[in-house]
């Protein structure tokens, strides 16, 4: 079942307003392409747009949460890369509760090019002071986890796509810091997050029927990271495969490769992107142009194993 991102974080965002008056959406003027229109309709007096100004979004977001309220920035995730500076020297270093919650991650804005399209994110909210950092797997995953994020005293960056969500979860119980497995293996473990737990599910399915037993992961929270499961799996495997719609320099398989590295040495094949061209083509001539189908995944694996 193929369910949208966007739809699921505007909707979400809607019933904790209910639940919690400290909530104040911030937008750059992309209310309807983040679905946070769904939020201003219900609260108009809680939601602030600053227009097409990124940094002031999250100046002004932090100036909220200095005042006691729980602000959450939405953009393109692409454009709110600009207020790094901001998201750095005010919300992060001095703990602000502020929840960056961007939309059309990865490749899931093609139409619009590889300036729209962010691959860098992660690596960059990652390396931050106080930053947790968040990526579901689906569309029922996103309430869950929204609430986690708003409940959670501090900033969060939780990275969305844009409407491609295929479903992983019926009713998921999940918790920051905490991976989900989705499956035991004991030839290789996948660990992966947004869309690509559901090609890894894909992925270890075939592999299966090859009589490679694989093991899958949802590491949703990249920082923290949830080590102690990743050791616990990866114990039973002399491979480790890590997949993410992202670049594999600082993202999930860099963090899961630093982990291993010092606690458990396995040996570790990071599936994501390198340096990308330009390109419009469409969502899935994207995913397989750069190898993120879960035939080229097994592909992949099999010319390692």
């Amino acid at each position: 079942m193929i369910e949208s991102f966007r739809e699921a974080f505007g909707r979400a965002l809607v019933e904790l307003g209910k639940e919690n008056e400290k909530i104040v959406v911030v937008d750059a003027d992309v209310k309807s392409s983040t679905k946070t229109v769904y939020f201003e309709r219900a609260f108009p007096e809680r939601f602030v747009q600053v227009g097409i100004s990124e940094q002031d979004m999250v100046s002004t977001a932090a100036g909220l949460a200095i005042a006691g309220k729980i602000p959450v920035v939405s953009a393109f995730a692409a454009f709110l890369m600009r207020a790094w500076e901001q998201i750095r020297n005010t919300v992060a270093r001095d703990n602000l509760n502020v929840k960056l919650i961007p939309t059309h991650s990865g490749f899931s804005d093609h139409m619009d090019g590889s300036s729209h399209q962010c691959l860098e994110d992660i690596a960059l909210m990652r390396v931050l002071p106080n930053m947790t950092v968040v990526v579901p797997a689906d569309a029922p995953s996103v309430p869950v986890l929204l609430k986690e994020v708003v409940e959670h005293e501090g900033p969060v960056y939780m990275r969305l796509g844009r409407d491609h969500a295929p479903r992983v979860y019926e009713r998921p119980e999940l918790e920051l810091g905490r991976a989900s497995v989705l499956r035991e293996g004991s030839d290789v473990l996948l660990v992966a997050n947004g869309v690509m737990v559901s090609v890894a599910l894909e992925v270890a399915k075939a592999l299966e029927e090859r009589n490679v037993e694989a093991g899958v992961i949802d590491m949703h929270t990249v920082k923290p990271l949830d080590e102690k499961t990743l050791v616990r799996m990866a114990r039973k495997v002399n491979t480790v495969i890590t997949m993410e719609e992202h670049s594999v320099y600082g993202g999930l398989g860099g963090a899961v490769a630093e982990v291993l590295s010092e606690r458990l040495p396995r040996r570790v094949i990071r599936i994501g992107t390198t340096d990308f061209g330009r390109s419009s083509r469409d969502y899935f001539a994207l995913l397989k142009r750069y190898g993120l189908t879960a035939d080229a995944v097994v592909r992949r694996i099999e010319g390692v194993i």
